[in-house]
């Protein structure tokens, strides 16, 4: 059972299938990426633990897989404690749900490299913080995805503005939010982790674009020196071990001159590493369910060097339609994966380009010209004075928004 079925958990659910697993995908609305590949699917609240739990109780999954920070995580260490298996475990799922778990483990515990911290719960506490840590400093919400709700802090002035942020795109209505020191980086990474029945096992480092803290592009292999893939490398399997349970971790990392320092985990497979279903011999997706079912995964080969590229929108909308992808395909060793949700949403992935080539350089000039390529159609519906409803289509570059 699949806890969250955006285009992350479509990908998971299409690998258990291969492998004979009947799958059962659950989110908060209806026709979600996942549902539309899944043998069977519900729409409930993901934090309304007695939903969550009839439904559980009712399929008698062997695995529960969460995909997504915001679900009732305490409703999953009871069932836990029940018999059930959550994947990697239930406490991993409380620990990353939020923020503030997963950093003072990292921190404060396994004594990992991290930035400075402090938390929050109003706006004056806030500026406190804010005043401790110093300018500039990132503001994010405890609990988010994708990077929402995220914002660089580098004024005073500033301070309100990212409070008010963190709220609208935090995915809880708590009011905590957690103050970072702006760590000046070289370069940040994802280093997808495995832990299986082979033990842990580590794909090529992942490098990575975001903007607002939301991921825009990532290409494999980035380049790092021997040095920083064993302290990357040393670094993710303290906190995997921590965390417990098998299954593929995306561990964020900064690499800066000072070294390598933690950023966030997440206990499943990462955004970034849609790379991966072009890159490599095994997808994230395919390691995650291969070490999910106790599958051996004796090697993770790089084949090729490639990159991801998102296809995002900037309006919101229930009627669109992609065009262009007959264009983008023109463009050589590129594929177009569209994730089929059901509207739009500003800053919403609605899909990725991939593309592969000799070296990363080349194929992020190819991605980004193929991404270019593909474009959405809004529909309008516009009442006349005659009382005719009209549907105009307005093709809406996604750059041009």
């Amino acid at each position: 059972m699949l806890l969250g079925s955006g285009e992350l958990g479509k990908e998971v659910v299409i690998e258990a299938q291969r492998l004979g697993v009947k799958t059962v995908a659950v989110d908060r609305y209806e026709h979600a990426p996942a549902m539309q590949v899944a043998h069977q699917s519900y729409v409930i609240d993901m934090l309304d633990g007695p939903a969550l739990r009839s439904i559980i109780e009712k399929e008698q999954p062997d695995f529960i897989i969460p995909e997504i920070e915001a679900i009732a995580t305490e409703t999953l260490i009871e069932l836990e404690k029940e018999g059930f298996t959550v994947i990697p475990s239930a406490k991993a799922t409380y620990l990353t749900m939020n923020r503030e778990g997963i950093r003072r483990l990292a921190s404060e515990k396994l004594r990992i490299p991290t930035a400075k911290y402090a938390f929050a719960d109003t706006l004056e506490e806030l500026k406190a913080a804010v005043d401790i840590i110093g300018l500039p400093c990132v503001i994010k919400p405890i609990m988010s995805s994708s990077g929402k709700g995220q914002s660089v802090c580098r004024s005073i002035d500033e301070i309100e503005h990212s409070w008010n942020e963190a709220h609208e795109g935090g995915r809880t209505k708590k009011a905590r939010v957690i103050v970072e020191e702006f760590i000046h980086f070289d370069s940040e990474i994802t280093l997808l982790t495995v832990r299986s029945i082979s033990g842990t096992s580590y794909c090529a480092p992942i490098g990575h674009i975001q903007e607002n803290g939301d991921y825009i592009e990532s290409w494999q292999p980035h380049e790092m020196t021997k040095e920083q893939v064993h302290e990357a490398e040393e670094i993710a399997k303290k906190i995997t071990d921590a965390l417990g349970g098998w299954g593929l971790f995306g561990v964020e990392l900064f690499l800066t001159k000072q070294g390598v320092y933690f950023s966030e985990v997440s206990p499943r497979p990462h955004d970034t590493g849609m790379v991966t279903l072009a890159t490599q011999d095994l997808s994230e997706f395919a390691i995650h369910i291969r070490a999910i079912l106790g599958y051996p995964i004796p090697e993770i080969k790089l084949i090729t060097p490639g990159v991801s590229r998102t296809i995002k929108t900037w309006e919101q909308s229930s009627s669109y339609e992609i065009s262009g992808v007959a264009d983008s395909l023109l463009i050589a060793k590129t594929q177009v994966r569209i994730f089929g949700k059901p509207e739009t949403k500003v800053s919403r992935r609605m899909g990725v380009v991939l593309n592969t080539a000799e070296t990363v350089d080349t194929a992020r000039e190819r991605a980004k010209v193929a991404v270019e390529k593909v474009k959405v159609i809004y529909k309008w519906i516009v009442k006349t004075p005659d009382n005719f409803w009209v549907s105009l289509l307005f093709k809406v570059a996604r750059n041009f928004l």
